[in-house]
């Protein structure tokens, strides 16, 4: 509705946005670069942040980019599972199809890994998303299951990403064999304050429309409401704009992103 009254080529603020105009931010810059060490090294990452800060698109962005022909991707988002039921999960993600009994799962998971990485030089990334949830079984066999060679040989990369209570998870006794075994530890920080006026002015260009349709109030506002969110941020940006056209004005000021976020905190 407001694209056409702003005359906008495309809506940057929603999250559909093609992959190639990602803004990066501090964080999307400083996980870009941790996930390349864990590749090259292989090993466990971690990777935590609020909800909205960004660290799933994160890591969604990073194996986006890599080569097929070198690396497979099991993306496991379904973390409030059994551990059986982890375990066909992970197994429907290698292509096997899931064995009845866990033992054949696991020796059947394990044998796939190997033969992607001996026979045919692909490099295993699993991902876990909302890890925070995982059983205290799951997060012990993820131990055993990336156990090769008597623990000589890391044949896997394993992302788990999570809520910052992943990290109290994992600093439980319980789980010190597999903490050890993380090489990448990055929690998102948010939206910095001043990184707000230089996104806006950059999705604004994207949209090949002047970033003075927000005044400096508006801008100092949307920043100290998004909370270092960037899902929230995107949304306020949206409700703004959205009311700003509705009330026939060419600015966004500081009264109607109040009134944006009012009408955000009542949804």
């Amino acid at each position: 509705m407001y694209e056409s009254y702003f005359g906008m080529k495309l809506n940057p603020f929603k999250k559909d946005i093609d992959i190639k105009n990602t803004y990066e931010f501090n964080d999307f810059k400083e996980v870009q670069n941790r996930l390349k060490y864990l590749l090259n090294n292989k090993g466990i990452g971690l990777i935590t942040g609020t909800s909205g800060k960004g660290k799933t698109y994160g890591v969604k962005y990073f194996v986006k980019n890599l080569n097929p022909n070198l690396y497979k991707i099991v993306y496991l988002s379904l973390s409030t599972v059994t551990v059986l039921e982890f375990y066909r999960s992970f197994c429907i993600g290698l292509g096997i199809e899931p064995p009845y009994k866990k033992i054949d799962m696991f020796n059947q998971i394990q044998e796939r890994l190997k033969t992607l990485v001996k026979d045919r030089r692909i490099t295993p990334i699993i991902i876990c998303d909302e890890a925070q949830y995982l059983k205290t079984g799951i997060l012990n066999d993820l131990k055993m299951l990336l156990n090769f060679d008597m623990d000589s040989k890391d044949y896997a990369v394993l992302i788990l990403v999570g809520q910052p209570m992943l990290n109290d998870v994992l600093s439980r006794n319980v789980h010190e064999a597999l903490h050890q075994r993380i090489i990448v530890n990055y929690m998102y920080m948010g939206i910095e304050f001043e990184e707000v006026k230089k996104y806006i002015i950059d999705r604004c260009n994207l949209a090949e429309i002047s970033s003075e349709i927000f005044d400096e109030n508006a801008i100092k506002a949307l920043a100290s409401n998004c909370n270092g969110s960037t899902r929230y941020l995107n949304n306020l940006i949206d409700k703004s704009l959205m009311i700003c056209c509705n009330q026939k004005n060419q600015t966004v000021t500081n009264e109607i992103v109040m009134l944006a976020a009012n009408d955000l905190s009542l949804v």
